[in-house]
């Protein structure tokens, strides 16, 4: 059952958003000073200080500690949520409407480590950061679990529909592109087709440029309710609608089949709890942590049908650009995505959702945007989806 009940329409809004920008290989810092970075420069930008704050929500570093270094007063309410960066807006929207607390600080630092590169495994200080990195961890070659899922049902989907590597290939050029307007993206070097498919093959049939690219770096946010935000300095953007998104057999090698998955339950509750869909989108954030993820949202969502999400690109493909301009109008990750801006974890394509409707963009600004559809995470447990409006 998918409840159409929306409580929380346009009553909180997510008033500012903050980057330290991104950079592809190991820094000095840590996650902690990545995040208070992000988190200060995000509550001086908005006029707040700590003790207009009490509700935290990140993942690294847990919101505790957090807390004390930020010296926070009091904190009302406080969340951990994994990533991607959806379930961070969801329960921070949910802890504002409810009244448990009323300015969230949400956040998020993107981290090499040892499960996510190589050169950070050799970094003993990183090494030490990685979940299951102790003897006897980490995933054997018996699972596809992970990063190996994507490239086993890349292969289906290629499979089924016959899918060149050219479909993915637009999905890279295309982040590639809109990087290269973004300052605080990590890979802004032009890149062409012929690049793209003489990429390093990593795991079949997926090459270095399908996969996101770790970075060190980190966003913050401002998330309070729609009648505060009204009192800060720019507009504030409205969660229209936001939901997770899950199917009983979700894990990856148990999933059935491309034809019903995580992000389709994600589009039938956004579509059944918001007055707003793809006619009235003037921006698109697909999750794009590999190449095939996008091609998968693009066809859940409606703008294209089962397996015509490459000709899709195609179609709506501005040569003089080098990149997607649906209709000729609505770009698809205008920040760079995590392919070439960095893997976030979807914390980036939430931010630059928000700098879009609040005409901030700069560069990269959409003229007159006012409803952005933004769909982090991937085919499994972890989709997730929000319609965001300009208020």
């Amino acid at each position: 059952m998918i409840a159409s009940r929306n409580p929380m329409k346009d009553r909180v809004a997510i008033a500012n958003a903050s980057t330290t920008g991104f950079v592809p290989h190991n820094t000095e810092r840590s996650p902690a000073s990545l995040a208070l970075e992000a988190c200060t420069a995000v509550l001086r930008d908005s006029g707040l200080g700590a003790g207009d704050v009490d509700g935290l929500c990140g993942s690294i570093p847990d919101a505790p500690a957090m807390q004390a270094a930020l010296g926070l007063p009091d904190v009302t309410w406080f969340a951990n949520p994994v990533i991607p960066f959806g379930n961070h807006v969801v329960a921070a929207v949910a802890a504002v409407a409810s009244g448990v607390c009323d300015v969230v600080l949400a956040y998020h630092a993107a981290y090499r480590m040892a499960w996510n590169t190589a050169s950070a495994l050799r970094d003993p200080f990183r090494r030490a950061l990685t979940p299951g990195a102790a003897p006897g961890g980490g995933r054997g070659p018996e699972t596809i679990s992970g990063a190996p899922a994507y490239a086993a049902w890349a292969s289906r989907y290629m499979h089924e529909y016959g899918t060149p590597r050219e479909h993915l290939g637009y999905v890279a050029l295309n982040d590639r592109a809109n990087a290269a307007r973004n300052p605080a993206a990590a890979m802004r070097a032009p890149m062409t087709m012929d690049d793209y498919l003489a990429g390093r093959m990593v795991r079949e049939p997926l090459c270095l440029y399908d996969m996101d690219v770790p970075v060190d770096g980190a966003d913050a946010f401002v998330i309070t309710t729609a009648e505060r935000a009204r009192d800060l300095p720019h507009p504030p953007v409205l969660v229209h609608a936001a939901t997770l998104g899950m199917i009983d057999r979700h894990d990856e090698d148990q999933l059935p089949s491309l034809a019903r998955t995580a992000q389709h339950v994600v589009v039938e509750a956004l579509r059944a709890r918001s007055d707003l869909w793809l006619d009235d989108v003037d921006v698109y954030f697909p999750y794009d942590g590999f190449t095939i993820i996008t091609l998968g949202w693009l066809e859940s969502t409606g703008w294209c049908g089962p397996g015509e999400a490459g000709a899709f690109l195609e179609q709506h493909w501005n040569e003089e650009e080098g990149r997607v301009l649906v209709d000729g109008r609505i770009p698809v990750n205008p920040h760079g995505g995590a392919l070439s801006e960095g893997g976030t974890q979807g914390s980036g394509h939430l931010r630059e959702a928000v700098l879009q409707l609040q005409g901030r963009a700069g560069e990269r600004q959409v003229a007159g945007a006012e409803t952005a559809l933004v769909t982090p995470g991937g085919f499994f447990f972890n989709s997730q989806g929000m319609v965001l409006r300009r208020g």
